[in-house]
C-alpha cells in the first residue's frame, strides 16, 4: 500500500463529500477490479454516512477517443465557432471534467491490458486532461489544478510487475495513472494492487489477499 505519507484518511474526510467511482474493466462479473472498487466504496460509505457517490462505468459509457471534433474545448469559447458535431463532443467533455472537478475522492478500477490501462479509461483521461480546467501552463511550466483531491487506484494484473526492475519497466498502468493525475495536481494517490491473477490459484489467492490488506490500510 502506498499513501505517500498521508494518514487517517477516513478521519479527515468531512461530511457531505463527493466520491466519483469509476470502473473500466470489460469483463463484467469476472472483473477483479470491479470487486475491489466496490469494496473500497462500501468501506467509505460506511465510514461516512451521507457520502454522495456518482458512478461511471466506462465499459458502458466511455467517450469516443479523441478526434479533431473532440478538441472543441480547446477552441475559442464562442459557440458559433463550433460545428454541431464539435458542440456535442464539447458537451461530453464538459460533463466529464465537471464531474471530476466536483469530486473530493476518485476511486478508479483499472485492469492491466497489454501493459497499460484499458482504452476506455484512456479515452476518459483524454477528455478530462483539459488546459484551464485540470491544469494550466505558466512561464515556469505546467501547474495542476486538482490539488486537494484523493485518488484511489484499484489495479489488477495477470502477472507480477511490482517486485522487479524488469516488471516495473513493462508496466505502464500504475506509472501512467500516477503521472497523469500528478500532472493534474493530485498529490494524494493511494494504490491497491491485485497481482498474479493469471498465475494459478495460489498466486491469485495471494494477490487478492494483498489487495484486501491494502484496502484495510486505507483507514490506518
Amino acid at each position: 500500500m502506498e499513501n505517500d505519507g498521508h494518514r487517517n484518511f477516513f478521519i479527515r474526510m468531512g461530511p457531505f463529500m463527493k466520491l466519483l467511482h469509476i470502473d473500466s474493466s470489460i469483463t463484467g462479473q469476472n472483473s477483479v477490479t470491479r470487486g475491489l472498487t466496490r469494496t473500497i466504496v462500501e468501506q467509505q460509505k460506511a465510514a461516512h454516512p451521507g457520502l454522495a457517490v456518482e458512478y461511471l462505468d466506462l465499459a458502458l459509457q466511455a467517450p469516443a477517443p479523441l478526434s479533431l471534433d473532440a478538441l472543441g474545448f480547446r477552441l475559442p469559447p464562442s459557440d458559433e465557432a463550433l460545428s454541431d458535431v464539435q458542440r456535442r463532443e464539447n458537451e461530453i467533455s464538459e460533463a466529464l471534467v465537471s464531474q471530476l472537478i466536483a469530486a473530493d475522492v476518485v476511486v478508479i478500477g483499472s485492469p492491466l491490458y497489454n501493459f497499460t490501462v484499458p482504452a476506455q479509461l484512456k479515452a476518459w483521461l483524454d477528455r478530462v486532461a483539459q488546459v484551464g480546467r485540470t491544469f494550466k501552463y505558466t512561464e515556469n511550466g505546467p501547474v495542476g489544478l486538482l490539488g486537494g483531491k484523493t485518488v484511489i487506484l484499484a489495479l489488477s494484473r495477470g502477472g507480477v510487475y511490482s517486485s522487479s526492475d524488469a516488471g516495473n519497466a513493462m508496466e505502464h498502468q500504475e506509472s501512467y495513472l500516477k503521472t497523469i493525475f500528478g500532472f493534474m495536481g493530485v498529490t494524494d494517490i493511494r494504490v491497491v494492487r491485485a497481482e498474479g491473477m493469471d498465475m494459478g490459484p495460489e498466486s491469485r489467492a495471494r494477490g487478492l489477499a494483498q489487495a484486501q490488506e491494502d484496502i484495510l490500510a486505507l483507514a490506518a
